[in-house]
């Protein structure tokens, strides 16, 4: 293993970083970085679209806290790992299913690192929609928390048809690596103001995601590709028509989701036993970068489901 860069002047993450770079089987470098806690295991925290290590530093001193020990991975085509597509800003994966090779690499540096087990999957918004299909191909993990876990899309009823005719159509016309429509090449935190966005409740937070990239640009991506969201769309049916994993399970969701589909959150737990759904009343997409007190509230969820 080489070592990676790690942004600790943005991350607000404990010390004791160790940031690797790993090639996948079809050539593509992803970036993982693991921090040495306790011995009560080890958390896997599979992020979001657009998301990047740095931005789990919190998260991270709270597993630390508790006696976790935790890895985290930048998905191909963002963060600080390979892009996929020429034009660095756009969010693209030829396949949903290449981010298991990610994993695969990730698991790798867990064992080398020989970090505790039992392993725990932490997976949020996309990382639920990978983090669900490494699942059910078998990954050895002992329990996992989802956090508003993107196994449909929110799309405004009237973008909803277009939507899907666009992804249905636009890769055997050419347009695979074009923006998804109504997206753009900038992230979401550097285009829309904190009044009326979907991700936080918490102004502080918000300023602190929107300074991360204005420190360190190289991290961020813009909006999905054609190819993209033909891609979840496929996946997100496929993995709401296959019957749930046994895996012991929470999940959370805020009452005012509006990035992933609530529906097929509920349609998924309904047929999961030995889950807990658990909906957080005004918090929005990011449940763990909410105000304190939706965070206090989902981490005794979370330590209660754990018993910590």
């Amino acid at each position: 293993m080489t070592q990676a860069p790690f942004f600790d002047d943005i991350a607000r993450a404990p010390t004791g970083a160790k940031s690797h770079w790993r090639t996948c089987s079809d050539g593509v470098r992803v970036r993982i970085t693991t921090w040495s806690g306790g011995d009560k295991g080890t958390v896997l925290i599979f992020p979001g679209r657009t998301e990047f290590i740095e931005k789990y530093g919190p998260t991270v001193a709270e597993f630390l806290n508790r006696g976790q020990s935790v890895a985290v991975i930048d998905w191909r085509g963002q963060g600080m790992s390979d892009r996929i597509a020429k034009n660095h800003q756009l969010g693209h994966v030829k396949n949903f299913s290449d981010y298991q090779l990610d994993i695969a690499q990730m698991l790798d540096v867990v064992k080398s690192e020989n970090m505790p087990k039992p392993l725990i999957l932490l997976a949020h918004s996309m990382g639920g929609c990978i983090g669900l299909r490494a699942i059910h191909n078998g990954l050895d993990i002992d329990k996992v928390i989802f956090s508003a876990p993107m196994w449909g899309i929110y799309i405004e009823p009237l973008l909803r048809f277009p939507a899907k005719i666009i992804a249905k159509i636009g890769p055997k016309i050419g347009l695979s690596k074009r923006f998804s429509p109504n997206t753009s090449p900038e992230n979401y935190v550097q285009i829309n103001p904190f009044a009326g966005n979907t991700l936080t409740n918490d102004p502080e937070v918000y300023a602190w995601l929107t300074s991360q990239l204005e420190a360190h640009p190289e991290l961020g991506i813009g909006g999905p590709s054609v190819k993209w969201l033909q891609q979840a769309f496929s996946e997100c049916s496929k993995l709401r028509k296959t019957p749930a994993p046994k895996t012991d399970c929470l999940c959370l969701l805020g009452s005012n989701e509006a990035i992933v589909s609530p529906r097929s959150i509920t349609t998924i737990m309904e047929g999961w036993d030995n889950s807990k759904l658990v909906t957080l009343a005004g918090a929005q997409h990011e449940i763990f970068m909410e105000e304190k007190h939706v965070q206090d509230q989902a981490w005794a969820e979370v330590d209660a489901f754990l018993a910590v």
